[in-house]
């Protein structure tokens, strides 16, 4: 009673629309090194989904945690944050 499960959100950058209603998403995550306590930048590319096929390469989208869809799919599309400069 009164429990409200708080999702996960992020954002990325789409690298690649090709698959159906899917698009992958590279996140950029900052970790400070444990020894030299710089800050160093990875890599990440998730499988999220994207029911109207609005997303394509280049945009900025903010994407939420949800329910296994697919084998690799977990993720989902909330809403495009920047379309890509295109022409």
């Amino acid at each position: 009673m009164g429990n409200k499960i708080i999702k996960k959100t992020v954002t990325g950058t789409v690298v690649s629309n090709k698959m159906d209603k899917v698009v992958t998403v590279q996140l950029e995550i900052h970790r400070r090194h444990p020894l030299y306590k710089k800050f160093v930048t990875s890599h990440k590319k998730i499988k999220v989904r994207d029911e109207k096929n609005e997303a394509a390469e280049g945009d900025t989208v903010k994407i939420v945690e949800t329910r296994p869809l697919s084998k690799e799919t977990r993720w989902k599309v909330a809403r495009i944050i920047e379309k890509a400069q295109r022409g």
